[in-house]
């Protein structure tokens, strides 16, 4: 028989102010609910299997608009639109910073009115983006569809990190998202391949192939934001809204099963449906410990940009045709998926996050020095590999979020903070865009001992953010543990501090 799961006198060891407790609720949650952990497992496989799909497919649709941009620069759109890759560069850094803006803002748009009314209609404004990429004529009109594109998907996945944070507990996250972004990677794989196929359609109907690259995957984004919309429910309370629900997916008391789980987990889940304030604003911006992981987001994910952008173009150079050449980024996408899922599901069965991300760091720099290193005259075949190494690197960059997200609070803060990491995974960008230049052009030799730096910098900052963790615990449990126990009951009802900032919050490191 499976063990009964009951309320513990403290689900967590942050206890939230009494005035605090008094005034958060979560519709579904029931303080004195029981449940079998059959009962509980049995919950978590249908929000896998129900709900965790749709925010799969919609980051899927979301990477296929952004890498395609990839595809249709080897398939001649700078050519066909008369400028040079110096255009497609200054576009990508005014990219970073508009999508930026927009990131900084989706988590607080996302607790206004609901992820699951805005990531549908994100996902519908940026699929009319998309498909205006097919009609774009001069230099100024791509300007203005890249900024657009940028503002429409900026907020998706801040959005996305606030829905998923009301559907799972913290050792399930990370988990979580290294599938969000493994299924990037997949889209990657099939916008590789879609473009093959694609951009041979050069001159039909008196269009470039690129241009049917962003009309096939503009109408196919405006269908997914329709089909989202129908299916993604309010929250784990709510599984029978949307007709692509048919009717719900959790009865009555698996839907309090499902919303009493992740606030036993995390006590300061209740205040999930509160608004943002200016005071969590400020609290997240003068937290150092944020300000950590902010960095190694902003270094650690600058290789991405160059790498990423001229991957195609990379390829091509060794000797392959431009039809092969994007269709080669697919076992790289693949490997890189099952690397990082890997590595991720490994960190949250071992709880440990900074050595996980120290591994993925190497394994990159090993791969960029071999990139570096190899003969330009080397066969084309292990020039190939080299990529295929580089790119089967684990991506950290979701457990990096976990990491923060898990030792970041209360809510509030934590909504914040979700917002700054997107945004600096992406304002890495106004400087990342202008490492690979054409007069390095086609194998990129000075951009790539840059790259190398930043990855070797990285390594030292995912060390720095693990031993300042393990000495905050260390500092934190003394002064703990020398309180009596009036003493500590008298800091329960009486302290100012919150969230991570209370002397008994113990970090993940």
């Amino acid at each position: 028989m499976s063990n009964i799961v009951v309320p513990a006198e403290k689900d967590n060891v942050v206890v939230l102010p009494e005035d605090v407790q008094l005034s958060a609720t979560v519709e579904g949650y029931d303080a004195t609910l029981e449940y079998t952990e059959d009962e509980e497992t049995r919950v978590g496989r249908l929000i896998d299997t129900r709900f965790m799909p749709w925010i799969l497919f919609s980051t899927f649709v979301l990477n296929m608009d952004r890498t395609n941009i990839s595809n249709a620069i080897s398939g001649g759109l700078p050519r066909n639109l008369g400028f040079t890759i110096t255009v497609i560069n200054n576009a990508g850094s005014m990219y970073a910073v508009l999508f930026s803006i927009a990131a900084f803002f989706g988590s607080i748009l996302a607790k206004r009115f609901g992820p699951h009314k805005v990531i549908p209609a994100m996902v519908f404004s940026w699929g009319l983006v998309t498909l205006g990429h097919g009609f774009i004529k001069d230099t100024s009109q791509y300007y203005l569809i890249r900024a657009l594109i940028a503002l429409t998907e900026g907020g998706v996945i801040p959005a996305t990190l606030v829905y998923l944070g009301s559907f799972y507990k913290k050792n399930e996250l990370a988990t979580r998202l290294s599938w969000f972004w493994g299924v990037q990677t997949c889209a990657s794989a099939v916008s590789g391949l879609m473009a093959s196929g694609l951009l041979q359609l050069e001159g039909v109907n008196g269009l470039n192939g690129w241009r049917w690259l962003f009309i096939v995957d503009g109408i196919i984004t405006i269908l997914a934001a329709v089909g989202l919309s129908q299916a993604l429910p309010r929250s784990p309370f709510h599984t029978k809204d949307g007709f692509l629900n048919f009717g719900g997916w959790l009865d009555s008391r698996q839907s309090h099963i499902a919303v009493t789980r992740v606030v036993r987990d995390d006590i300061l889940k209740l205040q999930y449906e509160s608004r943002v304030t200016l005071n969590d604003v400020w609290e997240t911006l003068v937290d150092y410990k944020v300000w950590g992981h902010l960095i190694i987001t902003l270094l650690g994910l600058t290789y991405l940009t160059p790498y990423g952008t001229y991957l195609p173009s990379i390829i091509n150079s060794f000797g392959f045709n431009v039809y092969v050449a994007n269709a080669l980024t697919a076992p790289n996408a693949i490997l890189g998926f099952i690397t990082m899922t890997t590595l991720t599901w490994h960190s949250d069965r071992r709880g440990e996050r900074g050595w996980h991300g120290v591994f993925a760091n190497t394994w990159l720099l090993i791969g960029f020095l071999l990139l570096e290193f190899v003969p330009d005259d080397a066969p084309k075949g292990v020039s190939y590999f080299i990529t295929f190494i580089i790119s089967g690197a684990p991506f950290v960059h979701p457990l990096n979020i976990a990491w923060m997200s898990e030792n970041t609070g209360p809510i509030g803060k934590r909504t914040v903070a979700s917002g700054l990491i997107i945004a600096a995974a992406n304002i890495y960008g106004t400087y990342a865009a202008q490492i690979y230049q054409a007069s390095d052009a086609p194998r990129f030799h000075t951009g790539n001992y840059i790259i190398i730096g930043f990855v070797a910098t990285t390594i030292l900052l995912w060390i720095n953010q693990k031993f300042l963790y393990i000495r905050l615990n260390k500092q934190r449990a003394a002064v703990w543990n020398s309180k009596s126990q009036d003493e500590k009951a008298d800091y329960d009802a009486t302290t100012k501090d919150k969230g991570s900032n209370r002397l008994d919050f113990v970090f993940k490191p």
